[in-house]
C-alpha cells in the first residue's frame, strides 16, 4: 500500500497546512532531501493544541498533540509535494515538548508523531533517527513542535 493509501485507510483528517508566522520557509528541498520547518499541533478547525505537558496536559494528551503535529507535517508535505508518495523515507525527527521541569517522558510524547509516520511509510521507511527534548516554553504556548527531514523518491 502507498503512503497515500495508508493515510486514507487510517481515516485521519489532515489540517490545513499552516502559513509561516515568521521569516522562514516551511519546506526546503535540497536534491533528494526535504526539510520541514518546525510545525505545531494544528487541528482541522485551525486551532492549536496548547498547554504545558505535565501541567495542563498529561503525557497521553501530549502524545496526541505530537500525533497532531505529525498530521500537520503530512498536510505541509502534501501541499508542497502534491502527494505523500513523493517521500521515500523519514530520515530525522526533532521533537520539542513544552513541559514542566519535572516531566521526564519526552520520548513517549514524541512517539505520537513517530508511530504515525511508521503507519504511513511502514517501520522500515517511517522510522528514522530522532531526538525528543523538553523546552521551558514554545511559541504561542503550543504543547509540541516538531521538525523533520525526509528523503524524496
Amino acid at each position: 500500500m502507498s503512503a497515500e493509501q495508508h493515510l486514507i485507510s487510517l481515516g485521519l483528517v489532515l489540517p490545513h497546512p499552516p502559513t509561516p508566522k515568521g521569516v522562514y520557509k516551511p519546506v526546503v528541498i535540497d536534491g533528494k532531501h526535504c526539510y520541514i520547518s518546525g510545525q505545531g499541533p494544528y487541528l482541522p478547525d485551525g486551532n492549536l493544541i496548547t498547554g504545558k505537558v505535565g501541567k495542563e496536559l498529561n503525557a497521553e494528551e501530549g502524545k496526541q498533540a505530537a500525533q497532531q503535529v505529525g498530521l500537520t507535517i503530512l498536510a505541509t508535505l502534501k501541499a508542497y509535494l502534491g502527494s505523500l508518495d513523493q517521500i521515500k523515507r523519514v530520515i530525522k525527527v526533532l521533537g520539542m515538548v513544552n513541559a514542566t521541569p519535572d516531566f521526564e517522558s519526552h520520548p513517549y510524547v514524541i512517539n505520537g508523531c513517530s508511530e504515525l509516520f511508521a503507519k504511513i511509510w511502514g517501520e522500515e521507511n517511517g522510522i528514522g533517527v530522532r531526538s525528543a527534548v523538553g523546552m521551558g516554553s514554545l511559541p504561542g504556548n503550543i504543547s509540541v513542535e516538531i521538525e523533520a527531514l525526509f528523503e524524496l523518491v
